[in-house]
């Protein structure tokens, strides 16, 4: 018996507008960069503009992997595509990490002997790079509290903002001090606190993608709950992981001597599942417990 909840209706269709308005927002910053940088030869924005490509192809993935979500399932794909907003997920804190390294490595060269920051082209630039990128991660807002993709696109986008920060603010402390070593000095300090964000999401991201229990579900709880059912007694071979980034699974076997109970306790279950634990999909084995004893019962056995 299975209950399965899909996003649709204003949620998904506000998410695509999220993925829609930031493609276009940041593909339209990137062409504004890249004109300006070779207009005035700055390596610095056509560099940031290459990297900005990278930010456009990540919603993309994003984007694809939340409609690929809602995809119905397959012969062959039989728990649809829902798990690939986890691997978007997974890809967006490596792709963030990579670039944060990257960061940090030009940041420590040139600590040493810092260069000059670009005028105050580069300075309105980047300042417009703030607003995209802000505005950006603020479509995502309402959506990153339950979903580990849309919260993945939001981190991406929020740490371009604060690179963007640290830029003008490292431009700002030059202009008026000339102090150089403040540009890769603030490079190092936000680099530290977007690698720090982006290690929580990729190590939530990799527990969901190694079908850990998801965050908010106690197993515990559940295991508890179901074996409190009337006529429950014993339960065993309890799986609960994520179907994608916003559905979460169940399967159990119900020990239960009196017989089948029949369609209507299933029903009721799996709604109760949904209602308290927010699963979508349970599936539950009923066992009579009168014949040998289930090889999947110890918690060893998968």
């Amino acid at each position: 018996m299975a209950h399965t909840h899909a996003m649709h209706g204003p949620t998904a269709t506000t998410l695509d507008a999220a993925f829609r308005w930031g493609v276009v927002l940041n593909v339209g910053y990137t062409i504004l960069e890249a004109a300006i940088g070779l207009w005035i030869g700055s390596l610095a924005l056509l560099a940031d503009a290459v990297h900005n490509l990278t930010d456009v192809a990540g919603l993309l993935i994003a984007w694809g992997a939340a409609a690929a979500a809602r995809r119905p399932p397959t012969v062959r794909f039989s728990y649809g595509f829902g798990r690939a907003t986890i691997l978007a997920a997974l890809a967006n804190a490596i792709a963030i990490l990579i670039g944060i390294g990257a960061v940090t490595w030009e940041a420590v060269q040139r600590l040493a002997d810092p260069p000059a920051v670009p005028g105050l082209v580069v300075l309105l630039v980047a300042l417009v790079g703030i607003g995209v990128n802000t505005g950006t991660a603020l479509l995502f807002q309402r959506h990153r509290a339950h979903d580990l993709n849309a919260e993945g696109a939001f981190l991406h986008m929020a740490a371009d903002a604060a690179v963007s920060a640290g830029v003008v603010l490292a431009a700002v402390v030059i202009l008026t001090t000339g102090w150089l070593a403040a540009d890769p000095v603030a490079a190092l300090l936000v680099s530290l606190v977007i690698g720090w964000t982006a290690f929580g999401l990729l190590r939530k991201a990799g527990s969901l993608a190694l079908d850990a229990v998801p965050p908010g579900v106690d197993r515990e709880r559940a295991m508890a709950w179901l074996a409190a059912r009337p006529g429950v007694a014993g339960v065993h071979d309890l799986h609960i992981w994520s179907l994608s980034t916003t559905r979460i699974g169940l399967t159990a076997h119900l020990v239960m001597p009196g017989g089948h109970p029949g369609d209507a306790f299933l029903d009721d279950v799996a709604g109760e599942l949904a209602e308290q634990f927010g699963i979508d999909h349970a599936a539950l084995q009923i066992e009579l417990g009168d014949g040998p004893a289930c090889k999947l019962a110890p918690d060893a056995v998968v």
